[in-house]
């Protein structure tokens, strides 16, 4: 009878289990990223749907659509009542941007699609009618906000609904 060398069979057990645990590491890092990739691809997703759901109601109302455009340039042309209607839009709005923004800071945005957002964030904060919203009711969001908001230069030629053309003029139908 041969004798059982149980030394190297614990020796050739510890190798194995090493093994295993090194597949199992790499198995969880292929999982981690992927759910990475699904996170952010959902945080893209959600981004665009939170804007969507503040701009379609501007594309199926025209008379919401007037108020926004308008007050983008020329808030005081508004009564009080489409004023306030204005200030939930741009509330909405810049609420939208908040989150996009948390996005960005957490990684779960691409830094491409980011810049996109960012871009049209510009032009929006540097219209007349949401800068005096911001600085009426800037408390209103996070302090991390506040300062990025703060932080951005406005675009030399600022586009938004209301001037993209170039031929609007502030308060004009």
């Amino acid at each position: 009878m041969s004798q059982i060398d149980w030394e190297a069979i614990s020796a050739i057990a510890q190798i194995i289990g090493s093994i295993a645990v090194v597949f199992s590491v790499l198995y969880l890092a292929v999982q981690v990223h992927g759910s990475t990739r699904i996170a952010k691809v959902a945080a893209q997703d959600s981004a665009a749907a939170s804007l969507r759901d503040i701009t379609r109601p501007l594309a199926e109302n025209a008379e919401l659509a007037r108020i926004w455009r308008i007050g983008l340039e020329n808030l005081q042309s508004l009564d009080a009542e489409e004023q306030a209607r204005f200030f939930h839009l741009s509330y909405q709005f810049l609420k939208a941007f908040e989150t996009i923004h948390f996005h960005h800071v957490h990684a779960l945005m691409d830094e491409q699609v980011w810049q996109g957002w960012c871009g049209l964030l510009q032009h929006y904060v540097a219209a007349p009618g949401i800068d005096h919203y911001w600085k009426l009711r800037h408390d209103l969001f996070s302090k991390r906000f506040q300062q990025f908001v703060s932080s951005l230069e406005a675009p030399t030629d600022r586009r938004t609904v209301a001037n993209l053309l170039g031929r609007e003029r502030g308060g004009a139908g």
